[in-house]
């Protein structure tokens, strides 16, 4: 199982395809990991004609060790990709994140457009981008007794939904507390790469897609009808339009 330290946090990775192939970054989203988001929905087989896939699990997620600091997180993630890369010795690759990952690749795609060719942001909307801090009731509902007491819907669905990968709530929970620096509209207005976002219709989780498009300079936007936050994840018109879309952009 290979990993690396980052910065005193031991990362689980997969490295998936071709070396030969121009390399794409998966990052996955809250309380899933590399297995659940990306290689069991089908997109490791999906990808790997097309690129080298390299994906980990995020701190907090999956094999990757679990700290139980809220410090640890926040901007110490999109930093775990910048230096997975740098162990794996990639100068530049595409970029695919999904809900938090999406969240995390937009910090990178801003702090370091110049690792990445293109980015695809999925599961994500104005929301996700802005928020700068913690989620306390995200965190209350991973650390309640029994999934019963959490009475905010939202939570309760993602407390079910960890309980059902087995994640270690007390990571999550401090996970969902990280700060992030703040992004701004202007830092937005200034990406420079292209960028396709990719939401399900019923999604109610992350604000306006519409609202995050206008915001970053061509980025494309697809919405799936019939489709939410999770049923998503693994549908066939997301996998055909992120191959176009790479396709389209095939690194030099």
């Amino acid at each position: 199982m290979p990993a690396f330290d980052s910065n005193g946090v031991s990362i689980h990775y997969e490295v998936f395809g071709e070396k030969g192939k121009p390399p794409i970054v998966l990052v996955h989203g809250f309380a899933a990991s590399l297995d659940g988001n990306w290689v069991r929905p089908g997109w490791i087989d999906t990808l790997t004609p097309l690129r080298q896939v390299v994906a980990l699990d995020c701190r907090g997620h999956g094999e990757s060790e679990k700290p139980y600091d809220a410090e640890a997180y926040g901007d110490n993630m999109p930093d775990d990709v910048i230096r997975l890369m740098d162990h794996l010795n990639i100068e530049k690759a595409d970029l695919f994140g999904y809900s938090m990952g999406s969240r995390i690749s937009t910090r990178l795609m801003t702090a370091h457009p110049e690792r990445f060719h293109s980015v695809v942001l999925g599961g994500i909307g104005n929301v996700l981008v802005a928020r700068r801090g913690g989620r306390p009731h995200l965190a209350d509902a991973m650390l309640a007794k029994d999934k019963s007491e959490v009475e905010d819907p939202i939570a309760k669905g993602f407390r079910i939904f960890a309980e059902a990968t087995g994640a270690d709530l007390k990571a999550l929970a401090a996970s969902t507390q990280g700060t992030w620096t703040p992004l701004t509209a202007d830092d937005l207005r200034k990406v420079d790469l292209p960028v396709l976002i990719v939401v399900g219709e019923q999604d109610t989780l992350i604000g306006s897609a519409d609202e995050l498009q206008a915001a970053i300079p061509g980025a494309e936007l697809l919405t799936i009808p019939d489709r939410e936050h999770l049923t998503v994840v693994p549908d066939q018109r997301f996998k055909d339009a992120v191959v176009r879309f790479l396709n389209d952009r095939s690194p030099a």
